[in-house]
């Protein structure tokens, strides 16, 4: 079998910034980005060579986690369009009446639910494949043969250990590395002063982590361009990055109750699902969700 881990707070966003028509429920609500994420989940369970059989969807609810309190500048819901913020409680309820496993991140985050989900699973002896559906580049850490791979889904493109190797020349193990020193607007991290993509992967090849690094620059053993700046500027900022892997680092460890068979899709609970369909107008999808035959 294969696992499909979804990263439902990605989606959300997608189907909120798509060229999707409005949406508004019966009682004028804007449900456009949860109706998007709804559709998106059947389209996925009813796609033939994906072969999804058990899937669980992790969101962030609210954007905010442990991290928060480790550095100020991490990021938070703040800036978010409120008629996006208004639909997080809705998607999930939307995944949850399709019958599938949702998993509402609070303490951690949805990335950390899919990493650790991913482990998880991946060590179930009947679990041919993981795969981890988003392109976030975060998840490429938990990457693993063919074992636990990310999908693109919206540019059919799927991310392997050799693809990130072949991109990026970066093994899974010294992303939380490469994210510290180069940073990451996304999630709030700055990086550090000189450190791009290039010379961080140039390094991390011969120091995989920040402290197989050494101190002094005539110890290197790679010499990429601007070493001498780019030394001083771990040296002055050593324990900055150190704390920003921390916060760039999945945790593996988030308390995910479900084995395998309970994220199992076993089709809709035709009332729970029937309602749902009333409640936010859309009627149409009442007859839609059936278990592909295989």
């Amino acid at each position: 079998m294969r696992v499909h881990l979804v990263d439902g707070t990605y989606e959300l966003f997608r189907a909120f910034y798509s060229h999707r028509p409005p949406h508004t429920s019966p009682a004028g609500k804007d449900l456009k980005a949860t109706l998007g994420v709804v559709q998106s989940l059947m389209g996925l369970l009813q796609e033939k060579d994906e072969r999804c059989t058990h899937v669980a969807v992790a969101f962030d609810n609210p954007i905010v986690s442990f991290r928060n309190e480790l550095f100020a500048g991490y990021k938070t819901d703040a800036g978010i369009d409120p008629a996006l913020r208004n639909q997080f409680d809705d998607v999930e309820r939307g995944v949850a009446a399709l019958g599938v496993t949702v998993w509402s991140m609070r303490e951690f985050e949805a990335d950390d639910a899919l990493a650790a989900g991913a482990v998880k699973y991946a060590a179930d002896a009947r679990v041919e494949q993981v795969r981890i559906c988003t392109p976030d580049k975060d998840l490429a850490q938990v990457l693993d043969g063919e074992r636990i791979v990310q999908v693109d889904r919206m540019r059919k493109k799927l991310i392997t250990v050799d693809t990130v190797w072949a991109d990026k020349h970066l093994r899974p193990a010294s992303v939380p590395d490469f994210l510290a020193l180069v940073g990451d607007d996304a999630d709030g991290i700055p990086g550090l002063e000189g450190w791009g993509a290039k010379s961080t992967a140039e390094v991390l090849e011969v120091y995989p982590h920040l402290e197989d690094i050494p101190v002094s620059v005539s110890e290197w053993k790679v010499k990429p361009r601007g070493v001498e700046k780019l030394s001083a500027s771990l040296k002055r900022e050593r324990e900055n990055a150190m704390l920003y892997r921390t916060l760039a680092t999945l945790r593996r460890d988030v308390p995910l109750k479900e084995s395998v068979d309970e994220l199992e899709w076993k089709g809709v609970d035709e009332d729970v699902w029937g309602k749902w369909c009333d409640d936010v107008g859309a009627g149409s999808l009442r007859a839609r969700p059936r278990r592909r035959r295989t």
